[in-house]
């Protein structure tokens, strides 16, 4: 997947394409159900499917009280879209200036003149130009001007609530620990990407090694608790990417039992492997299923004992 960071990256003639817009926080059911819409409408033509979204959510600009916390990072905004089997990825920057430019202005210049888009897909409630003063019956009227077809698609429902999926609804799930609903909302594990870094090396002690997650990591951190997942090792920054998968017991929360832990912490400790070395390496955490809560134990042989059946319940979880 090629990624544009602006529409002056983009070179003379790469067009036509098929565009699908949209802040894609999560890549979720819903984004993908749009995505996989331009493949198809792509596929007939032989154009290029383009995904145009934005390096924050507009509301970070416009309303920064009213933005809530991304789902991901746009580290792995991109690599989520390159998986859906996007040609090209036009990642904008959401500063005052696009804020402030006229829909026609960025429909003109973004949509036409850069993609030389045919065909452009947004959902119903897509909202674009300055004030928001573009939406997709407006998009019509100007693709009808200027030689571009739109095609809005359809929210995506959950069969047995009937709600529509949103980042919002995923974001209310992980808040309550719930990952596994949240899974079937993205189509995939919810996960986190960050830096493993030194810490207290107390589960070391304890017999349960944990690799531990730099607060500089992107993704939405679940409710505080155990759960079961996956570690995946991307390898260290100026190293092969690895990639290798690992069942670990994965820890958020600031460690009650002993009480000198800060901040949120996210921990993984990977099953039957005592000799990992993973410091310094990029890795995402995914998260299964939630074992328990978070919880104060009355001593260090309590705490032990439980994270001995944590670790049979993960692997349980995972089998």
């Amino acid at each position: 997947m090629i990624v544009f960071r602006d529409p002056a990256d983009v070179p003379d003639g790469f067009g036509p394409s098929v565009v699908a817009i949209g802040k894609f926080d999560g890549v979720h059911a819903g984004h993908r159900a749009v995505i996989e819409r331009a493949r198809v409408d792509a596929a007939t033509s032989g154009a290029k499917v383009v995904a145009v979204t934005f390096d924050r959510n507009p509301l970070a600009v416009l309303r920064p009280d009213k933005c809530p916390p991304d789902l991901i990072g746009m580290n792995q905004k991109l690599q989520l879209l390159a998986e859906t089997g996007v040609d090209a990825t036009l990642m904008l920057t959401f500063d005052e200036s696009l804020a402030n430019l006229p829909a026609r202005d960025f429909v003109e210049d973004v949509l036409v003149s850069a993609l030389g888009a045919r065909t452009v897909l947004v959902g119903a409630d897509f909202r674009f130009g300055r004030g928001g003063a573009g939406d997709p019956a407006f998009l019509r009227e100007l693709g009808a001007e200027l030689g571009f077809a739109v095609d809005v698609v359809d929210d995506v429902r959950a069969i047995d609530e009937g709600r529509r999926v949103s980042s919002t609804w995923i974001r209310e799930m992980l808040a309550e620990g719930d990952v596994a609903t949240a899974a079937k909302l993205l189509g995939r594990p919810p996960a986190v990407w960050g830096e493993v870094v030194h810490g207290l090396e107390r589960g070391r002690a304890l017999g349960y090694p944990t690799a531990n997650l730099s607060q500089e990591l992107e993704g939405f951190v679940p409710a505080d608790g155990v759960y079961a997942g996956w570690l995946i090792d991307e390898g260290s920054a100026d190293g092969m990417r690895r990639g290798i998968r690992y069942p670990a017991a994965i820890s958020i929360g600031t460690n009650p039992t002993f009480d000198d832990v800060p901040v949120r912490q996210v921990e993984a400790h990977v099953l039957d492997e005592t000799d990992l070395d993973l410091y310094g390496h990029r890795v995402e955490v995914q998260f299964v299923e939630r074992i328990r809560g978070m919880i104060a134990f009355d001593g260090v042989d309590a705490l032990v004992r439980k994270m001995a059946d944590d670790v049979g319940r993960v692997r349980e979880s995972l089998a």
